[in-house]
């Protein structure tokens, strides 16, 4: 259990994004219930365009705070992870976006803003997985949390209408990935824990720190978020029926012997095109790269979630 301090001495940041559209009042909610168990009126600092989430967690931890709460979607959760992870600083969050997967896989409430403000206020420390994820020659990389990919599955977040998903939610890639089935596989090699490379005719390669999506369906089987693995996930289809074996073997969960999909795990992956390729990290489409690293940091980030 966390070692909180005194009541009335602790204060929480909250990193929000305002281009999310909510029905409620975000500002009454969250000083309301600091207000009710004990902490100082909180610190709020929004995210704009030029800087998403990263410097305003570094604002809020100069200004000493207990706590960094991120109210947004899952582009907002990484960017405020990702300066946090390493940190001793808790991670709360809102869930205000689509897809809100990371809260989905802890078990945080997605439609009930009341009970994760008091799980972020009230809640017990979880240590979880953070990846690091190198792009090409990408410098110091990024922090992700719940998956990453690099072919298909980046061309549809790439891909997805803005103003469809506000209307019709997480339908709305599925109308991209239904426009982006078309297209030619491209040779890659994919190379685990420094061992020797596999050779791959892939649609798509994604990692995953968890596995849960929406409709509680698990993408990565058996994929634990504090177990200090990445699992991998290729998808391969041959012929003009592949994608019927791709569905299969999601169906499966790891089970079918149809090489269409391919699972693997391990500490560190490197993926390697032979052109470059869509990439996206926790559903924020980053843009083109041949080449894809990603290394488990274990336990590198406090999360609050439910404290029963």
């Amino acid at each position: 259990m966390t070692e909180f301090a005194p009541s009335g001495s602790r204060r929480a940041a909250v990193v929000w994004n305002p281009s999310k559209k909510f029905s409620f009042d975000l500002v009454a909610l969250v000083e309301g219930a600091c207000a009710e168990t004990g902490w100082q009126p909180p610190l709020w600092l929004e995210t704009t365009l030029e800087d998403p989430g990263a410097g305003q967690t570094q604002q809020a931890m100069e200004a000493g705070v207990d706590l960094v709460i991120a109210a947004g979607g899952d582009g907002t959760v990484r960017r405020v992870a990702g300066r946090l992870a390493g940190t001793d600083t808790p991670l709360g969050v809102i869930p205000l976006g689509t897809g809100n997967l990371l809260a989905r896989n802890l078990d945080l409430p997605v439609d009930d803003p009341e009970t994760a403000v008091r799980i972020a206020l009230a809640g017990r420390d979880r240590p979880i997985d953070a990846v690091l994820a190198k792009v090409d020659d990408s410098g110091s990389g990024a922090v992700f949390l719940v998956m990453a990919g690099l072919g298909f599955d980046a061309a549809v977040i790439g891909g997805t209408d803005d103003g469809l998903k506000d209307r019709i939610g997480w339908l709305a890639y599925v109308e991209a990935g239904l426009r982006n089935l078309p297209g030619k596989p491209v040779r890659a090699t994919l190379s685990i824990d420094g061992g020797k490379p596999i050779t791959l005719r892939m649609r798509s390669v994604m990692g995953g720190n968890c596995g849960k999506i929406q409709g509680g369906f698990e993408m990565f089987p058996g994929a634990q978020i504090d177990d200090g693995l990445l699992d991998i996930m290729t998808i391969s289809p041959r012929g003009r029926l592949g994608w019927l074996g791709v569905l299969a073997g999601l169906a499966k969960r790891g089970r079918s012997v149809d090489p269409s999909v391919d699972y693997y795990q391990g500490k560190e992956v490197e993926i390697t095109a032979g052109r470059p390729q869509e990439m996206q990290l926790d559903g924020d489409h980053i843009g083109l790269g041949s080449r894809l690293s990603m290394r488990v940091d274990p336990g590198a980030l406090r999360v609050r979630v439910a404290a029963d």
